[in-house]
Formats: structure tokens, C-alpha cells, sequence
């Protein structure tokens, strides 16, 4: 078995920098329904058109009136008035408001000509057709004028920000369908080894089902990217070259796992410089030593270890970011909070970053790993500790700074309780 050293070992910090200055972020475009384009990354800044609304129109339900009419009302000598008519939210009055007439309005409706404020149901005394107003109305009580949502010209959405509800709303309160949005970016995963078999596949002696692919879609779904997912590629050169060569070509990033090391069957190390310029192969951590990525016109490709834990704790710091800037999203990639260890020691290596997925329980920190093969050592980690090479011991107690990962991988802010104070 023909086994090759290591290179140079890139630093975790320079790997991530490395990639994130490579990646290309997505330029397509696309109209998304407005109702369909919730978490989307607008592509364009979107100003009101008209001003919302577009008419003055009643904030309360109540009587539609003059306030020069009741100028002199009071509790013990109220205005009495005339109701001539009634408006719903979806009807205009027909005609003007003459003097010592009022008109029944619900919330939302369009205020009649001539009426300027109006006076709340349960304020006034009704008998038949009229009205006791015990109060003076001033001009606009419970009246949005033309343009109080927002006027005409108001930006609605800046370009790059993540289209919440508010913002959704906004857009369709002035009758846009669409919204113009960046394309998600389509993030193949392509897992190798002969070993692998898909699940629902038959298992064989010595093989095992592949589930990086399963965790890495979840992770390219999380950052707002679309897996395009292949069953896994046998050890053969030329065949993985095509597989990886189509999948760059239908994709804007190409994540390989398995066959990064330096052994005989590893093919990505070889693989990859034909399809690309090689970037690194190899990272000072653990685990997710033997890590690789080149740039390629169409974009990038990243090797990752074929160990499912070390694949999903790069995925984190690594990939995670990476996608991020590829979709265009704003902000970190993650939330940096110091919490305390709930129990056990966290080692730190003497040469290596050492990469720790942690889990929060209690308001308190606990490592679920326990070997870079096993996916259970991934189970339930909701962020991961970055442990510098020949740092001391994290101890039961003390503080760890934790780089929690956004929702749904990430705990919600409520657990950390105390600790973002």
C-alpha cells in the first residue's frame, strides 16, 4: 500500500481566507413570486412606486364626521348628528359630507369627501339615524393620511438584504407579484470510494452506506444553496474526473468527499489540479486533515475527508462560510458565544487546530465527539469550539467560546439564557 506525505499544512485561518476569497458570489437573477420569497437575498433595491395608501382612510371603526361640527360638543351637551351612510374597507362614499352629517366607517375604509376625523363607536349615543358626539373631533383623529405606511420613493428593500416578512409585505402592500432575487446557488456533492453503497442499496461485505451526503445537503440547504446530490463514484481516475467535470459544469460549487488523503486509493489529490488550480491540500486541524480545494473558470471544487465526522465539522467552519458569501447572504456565518464547559476537559493538540462540535444543554457547553469515523460524534452538535494548536485544557467550568451555527442547525437564543448578557 503506497502511502505520500503531507506539504505544506495551511493554517485554519488561512484555508478559510484562501476560499472565501476565491468564491465567486452567485450573479444570476430570478423574479420570485412575493408570497414564495421569504429568507430569498434581494438582487435589487425596491422603492414604492405610490404611497401606501394611497387614500386616506379610517384607523378605528366609528363614524366618519366634520370636526368644525363638533366644535362645541361636550358630555353634557354632545353634537347630535345625521348618519347618511355607511363605508367598508372595500367601498368609497358616494358623495360629500354635508354639515351635521356623519357616516359610519369601519377600520380600513376609505374616508368620505369632506369628513376629516373620526369619532369611535363606543364614544357616542345612537338612536335611529343619529348620533350623540360628546367630544370635539379634530382634523385626522384616527385617520392615516395618504402616505403614512410609507410615501412614494421609500426604499422598501435594499439590495443584499434577506427578505423577512415585513419586508415581504411591504413589497406586496404596493402591488408588486414578484421580487427580484439572486439565484440560490446549485452546490454539488459528490461522494467517492468503493466502499460506499447509496442507502436503500444492498450492503455487501466490507461496505458501508454513504451519508455524507445526507449531512451536507442539510448544511448547503441551511445557507441558502441548493445540493445537487450523486451516488458515489467508484476508485477509478478517469471516471471521478468526469463525474467532477459534469459536476461543475452543472453547478456553481463542487463538494467531493472522500479520497483526499495521501493514500494509493485517495484519487483527489490527482483528480483535482486537472480540473483546477490547487489551492491547498491539507489543513493544520483535526479533525479534517486531509482537505484539498482548487479554482476552476466555473467555480470551485472542495475535497473533503470521507470520515463523516470530519466532513461535517469542516463543513462548519468551512464550508459554511464559504456558501454563505457564494449566496450572497449577509452577516456571520455564526454566533461567537463564551459559555461554561458543562463537564469532561477539552485537550487542545500541540501542532493542529483541533475542531470540538459541541451541544448546548442547561446554558452550559458538552462536546459530542468521539472519533472522527463515527457520525455519532456529530449527533446533536448545534456549534463547534476552534481549540489553538498547544493551548491549555479547557476545563468542567470554564469558558469556552462556542461558534453556535445559525437556525436550524444552531440552538435558539433563548438557551443561551444569561450568558449574552
Amino acid at each position: 500500500m503506497e502511502m505520500r506525505a503531507f506539504g505544506h499544512l495551511r493554517s485554519v485561518t488561512w484555508a478559510r481566507r484562501c476560499l472565501l476569497g476565491a468564491v465567486r458570489p452567485i450573479s444570476r437573477t430570478e423574479a420570485v413570486p412575493v408570497e414564495a420569497a421569504f429568507g430569498r437575498v434581494a438582487a435589487s433595491t425596491l422603492r414604492a412606486p405610490r404611497p401606501v395608501p394611497s387614500f386616506a382612510r379610517a384607523t378605528w371603526d366609528g363614524y366618519a364626521v366634520r370636526p368644525r361640527d363638533t366644535l362645541r360638543a361636550s358630555a353634557r351637551s354632545p353634537v347630535r348628528l345625521r348618519v347618511v351612510g355607511e363605508v367598508f374597507a372595500e367601498q368609497r362614499f358616494a358623495r360629500t359630507v354635508g354639515p351635521g352629517e356623519a357616516v359610519a366607517i369601519a377600520t380600513g375604509g376609505a374616508m368620505p369627501r369632506g369628513a376629516s376625523g373620526v369619532v369611535i363607536f363606543e364614544e357616542v349615543r345612537r338612536a335611529g339615524t343619529k348620533i350623540d358626539v360628546p367630544h370635539p373631533v379634530r382634523p385626522g383623529d384616527r385617520v392615516a393620511p395618504p402616505g403614512d405606511d410609507f410615501p412614494r420613493g421609500a426604499r422598501l428593500v435594499a439590495r443584499g438584504a434577506v427578505l423577512d416578512p415585513a419586508a415581504l409585505g411591504a413589497v406586496a402592500a404596493t402591488g408588486r407579484r414578484t421580487v427580484p432575487c439572486f439565484a440560490r446557488p446549485v452546490v454539488a456533492v459528490v461522494p467517492n470510494g468503493n466502499e460506499l453503497v447509496a442507502p436503500g442499496g444492498p450492503s455487501r461485505p466490507g461496505a458501508i452506506y454513504e451519508s455524507n451526503n445526507a449531512t451536507l445537503s442539510a448544511v448547503v440547504a441551511a445557507y441558502g444553496g441548493i445540493p445537487r446530490l450523486y451516488p458515489p463514484v467508484p476508485d477509478e481516475p478517469e471516471v471521478l474526473r468526469r463525474t467532477l467535470a459534469e459536476a461543475l459544469r452543472r453547478s456553481d460549487i463542487v463538494l467531493a468527499t472522500g479520497g483526499s488523503s495521501v493514500g494509493e486509493h485517495d484519487l483527489l489529490p490527482r483528480v483535482l489540479p486537472q480540473l483546477g488550480r490547487l489551492l491547498f491540500h491539507g489543513i493544520a486541524v483535526r479533525p479534517g486533515k486531509p482537505t484539498l480545494a482548487a479554482a476552476a473558470d466555473r467555480g470551485l471544487l472542495l475535497g473533503l475527508p470521507g470520515h463523516p465526522s470530519s466532513c461535517l465539522a469542516n463543513s462548519f467552519w468551512l464550508v459554511g462560510p464559504v456558501l454563505q458569501r457564494l449566496a450572497r447572504r449577509p452577516g456571520p456565518p455564526w454566533t461567537d458565544v463564551a459559555v461554561r464547559l458543562g463537564a469532561g476537559e477539552l485537550e487542545a493538540s500541540p501542532t493542529l487546530t483541533t475542531v470540538v462540535p459541541l451541544c448546548l444543554r442547561g446554558g452550559r457547553a458538552y462536546s459530542t465527539y468521539h472519533g472522527s469515523s463515527s457520525i455519532s460524534s456529530m449527533a446533536g452538535a448545534q456549534g463547534f469550539a476552534l481549540l489553538p494548536p498547544g493551548g491549555r485544557p479547557v476545563r468542567a467550568g470554564q469558558r469556552v467560546v462556542g461558534h453556535w451555527l445559525p437556525a436550524p442547525l444552531g440552538p435558539p437564543l433563548a438557551a443561551f439564557g444569561s450568558s449574552l448578557g
